[in-house]
């Protein structure tokens, strides 16, 4: 079993040049994921100078980890939403997410890209009786909506159901091969591509803003900020309107490959699809879902994924972990950061179904940098506010947050880390040590980003923060933000502090 994603499996891709001088741009996009490359994909067409900064690969982030779905039928969004809003919210978001699938099909035929798409039907379940009218209030709404709904009182295979609807019309697709395809049309159209070109900071001045990797600077007229997690914005507040939801998921060989995508509508969520590759079937099976900041013990969630996918009569070739950013309303944010402001955008927050919610922030991003009408607009506003349900999610987040950052202070040597893990304070700073056998892997244990002491996660050999999801490879490199600086350790010579 391989602890990687199967996205990244035998991806033969050559790597992009870092940033190597101070450069200007019409508009910046920050981040090589699903929603900066379908970004940059609409801005192409424009006669705009585009550039696109990823701090490590291309499509190797938080995109590379996705089960790939693209899919409306989200658990029981659309009933949620009516509760929270209105059935007219509602039903411009399933619209908005229809157009989402419809665009990303027509991208893929027209640009002939090869990533394995396939139409499935989708199934939402429930082996939970009390969560059985939560189904059927949301297979009542979308009825309502005119889509095409069917009932089940079972799932094919061998998971316990007493209740289940599906639709025909979704999809599932390899998402690296499209992204790779779709960074190569870009740069093929003039869109500026570099990796391992990591922003740290942003400054808004004259005209535009001022963006500072560790060496460079780049200057440009509009920014689209398109990172998983939007470290730099603290005035915006970010950290309090969403929260992480981690994920573990398996990808298993089987005989049978089945035109089907199946999730449950509680927590913890279970959700599975199939691919084919190379003439071999797999099936992807998520499981364990829950708030980061809940549960920090990632061995012990990554152990039971293993044995409820060996339950289901499968033997994981692939093992991972997957990040979601969660809205209190469990709507994305997409759009502008300040009032009367299109100079500085963002996307992110797409409750577990990125997929289509990316490729709908590209559509909504790029309109607004082309100053074109989109209808989606003011139904993903970052500043869209609901004071009672907004200040109780600022005080649940930031509750979670304090629970996690004390929790990890207090216990450092946790009981379930193997011997080859310790924290020790040497040269008078706090360092996490890992030695695999041969070497000790020394790093500083407080993660930069608001100062939580970090995780080993054993699997995967990296150091994760379990209030915010920044990770670090074992040497102290920043792979995932919201950190925007390494936790290397030097014996010697400690120049900054943490």
């Amino acid at each position: 079993m391989e602890n990687k994603s199967i996205w990244v499996n035998d991806i033969e891709e050559k790597s992009i040049k870092e940033l190597n001088k101070n450069i200007k741009c019409d508009v910046l996009i920050i981040g090589g994921g699903m929603t900066g490359l379908n970004t940059a994909y609409f801005l192409s067409k424009s006669k705009l100078k585009v550039c696109l900064v990823e701090q490590g690969r291309i499509g190797m982030g938080v995109s590379s980890r996705t089960t790939g779905k693209i899919n409306y039928l989200q658990e029981t969004i659309y009933s949620d939403l009516e509760k929270y809003y209105n059935f007219d919210v509602a039903k411009m978001y399933l619209k908005s997410q229809r157009v989402a699938i419809r665009k990303i099909k027509s991208i893929i035929n027209k640009e002939k890209i090869e990533c394995d798409l396939d139409k499935v039907t989708s199934y939402v379940f429930t082996d939970d009786k009390d969560e059985i009218s939560k189904i059927e209030d949301e297979k009542y709404i979308l009825k309502k909506m005119g889509i095409k709904v069917k009932e089940h009182d079972k799932v094919d295979i061998d998971l316990k159901c007493k209740y289940a609807i599906s639709v025909d019309d979704t999809y599932v697709f390899h998402p690296v091969k499209y992204m790779y395809n779709l960074k190569r049309i870009c740069q093929r159209k003039g869109v500026k591509v570099y990796e391992n070109t990591r922003v740290q900071n942003i400054k808004k001045v004259k005209n535009g803003y001022l963006c500072f990797t560790d060496k460079y600077e780049i200057r440009a007229k509009k920014v689209v900020v398109a990172s998983h997690y939007p470290f730099f914005l603290k005035p915006y507040m970010i950290p309090l309107k969403v929260y992480t939801e981690k994920s573990y998921v398996t990808a298993s060989l089987v005989d049978e490959y089945r035109n089907e995508t199946m999730i449950t509508n509680n927590l913890p969520c279970k959700s599975i699809r199939y691919h084919r590759s190379d003439n071999k079937n797999y099936m992807i099976y998520l499981s364990n879902s829950h708030n980061l900041c809940n549960d920090i013990n990632v061995k012990k969630n990554m152990d039971s994924t293993i044995r409820e996918a060996k339950y289901l009569g499968l033997n994981p070739s692939y093992i991972w972990i997957n990040d979601d950013m969660i809205t209190v309303d469990k709507m994305p944010y997409i759009g502008r950061l300040e009032k009367k402001n299109n100079r500085l955008l963002i996307g992110t927050g797409y409750n577990t179904w990125g997929m289509t919610n990316s490729v709908l922030a590209g559509m909504i991003l790029s309109d607004m940098i082309l100053r074109k009408k989109n209808e989606y607009e003011k139904l993903f506003d970052p500043l869209r506010v609901n004071v009672i349900s907004d200040i109780d999610s600022y005080l649940t987040n930031i509750g979670s947050s304090m629970k996690s950052f004390f929790q990890n202070k207090i216990v450092k040597n946790k009981k379930w880390y193997p011997e080859s893990v310790s924290f020790e304070i040497r040269n008078g700073k706090n360092v996490a040590i890992y030695n695999d056998g041969e070497q000790e892997h020394i790093v500083l244990s407080n993660c930069p980003h608001m100062g939580c002491t970090l995780l080993f996660n054993e699997a995967e050999k990296t150091w994760d923060c379990p209030c915010h999801a920044s990770r670090f490879d074992i040497d102290g490199k920043c792979i995932k933000g919201p950190s925007s600086y390494d936790i290397s350790y030097e014996e010697k010579v400690l120049d900054e502090e943490l």
